[in-house]
């Protein structure tokens, strides 16, 4: 007679198998939306994961990609399990790659958000919006990153869908940047205008001196909110406790020495620190998506009469219902 397996035997007397507990993750990602070049963005944040590490006993790797959607689908795929995006790209986590908001930025200049500018050398004939708009294919535009709230969704809306403008038809030439890139791309007259905003228009002229005074805003949008983070839906509770935990005690608990060593990491980000957040404070930018769909709609001449009177009451629906939704938040 063949032998019983131990286990076998003891299933046989009743004693009931458990599967091995799963090993808690001792390591986690963190993705890093690319507003400028991988390696400053490294040792701008290189302080803050550093000290992240030894607050929570987590092993946190940067992660970085060319463009927003890296950071998007790295965590779709569960390659960054948490990450610092702009408005537009956390609606865009949230929708398709498992996220959710839990933080958002407190800004060092004490504004609960920033603004979204338009951008140009100082020496350039264009002084006012009216002189980008009046102007069709004179100009060379530096756009932002797709997935960019305040280098393509606000101006998009505001610049360009408000008046009726299609920027790839509009100006004589249209490169996509990051927000340096344009910077940069306007400080050596490469473009006419380009797309920035306040925070990284104030982070990058710590590094450029004297140069930034070239530049000149001629478009500052109305406020964005302040930036969030982002985790997965799916990480364990006990790992989201100690991420939170610490960026909500962050540059505010531990000694005056600690306190004051972590507002300065802080504050080359140009933040003051972070407040807890959720998928709500993004109900504005969709409510800014669906605007600037609607003004497609109604300015699209292949729709017949029938096909635009739908799609633009779909549209009113789903604003009605986010307007709902921003009344009830607030």
């Amino acid at each position: 007679m063949k032998l019983l397996s131990f286990a076998a035997v003891l299933l046989g007397a009743g004693v009931a198998l458990s599967a091995p507990a799963r090993a808690e993750p001792t390591e986690i990602n963190f993705g890093i939306i690319s507003t400028e070049a991988s390696m400053a963005l490294k040792q701008q944040w290189a302080p803050i994961f550093a000290d992240m590490e030894a607050q929570t006993g987590l092993k946190v790797k940067p992660f970085f990609a060319s463009d927003y959607a890296g950071i998007i689908e790295g965590m779709r795929f569960n390659k960054v399990q948490v990450a610092y995006y702009g408005n537009k790209s956390a609606m865009e986590a949230v929708d398709r790659a498992e996220g959710e908001v839990f933080a958002q930025a407190t800004m060092a200049n004490g504004q609960p958000g920033y603004f979204s500018l338009l951008i140009v050398h100082k020496d350039s004939d264009i002084h006012s919006l009216d002189d980008i708009l009046k102007n069709p294919g004179k100009y060379n535009f530096a756009n932002g990153d797709p997935n960019s709230t305040s280098g393509f969704l606000v101006p998009g809306y505001y610049v360009f869908g408000q008046n009726h403008i299609d920027p790839k038809t509009h100006f004589k030439r249209v490169v996509t940047g990051s927000h340096e890139t344009n910077i940069m791309a306007v400080l050596n007259k490469q473009v006419d205008v380009a797309t920035n905003n306040t925070t990284d228009f104030e982070r990058v002229s710590a590094h450029l001196g004297d140069k930034i005074k070239d530049v000149r805003a001629v478009w500052k949008s109305p406020l964005i909110p302040a930036d969030p983070l982002v985790w997965r839906k799916d990480l364990s509770s006990d790992i989201k406790k100690k991420v939170a935990d610490f960026f909500f005690s962050y540059g505010k608990i531990g000694s005056s020495a600690d306190q004051e060593r972590e507002r300065k990491n802080l504050e080359v980000l140009t933040f003051s620190g972070f407040k807890p957040s959720n998928d709500d404070q993004l109900l504005p930018i969709r409510q800014l998506e669906l605007f600037k769909t609607r003004v497609k709609i109604e300015s699209d001449a292949a729709l017949s009469p029938a096909d635009r009177t739908a799609q633009l009451a779909d549209i009113d629906a789903k604003l009605a219902e986010l307007q709902k939704k921003t009344a009830s938040a607030n």
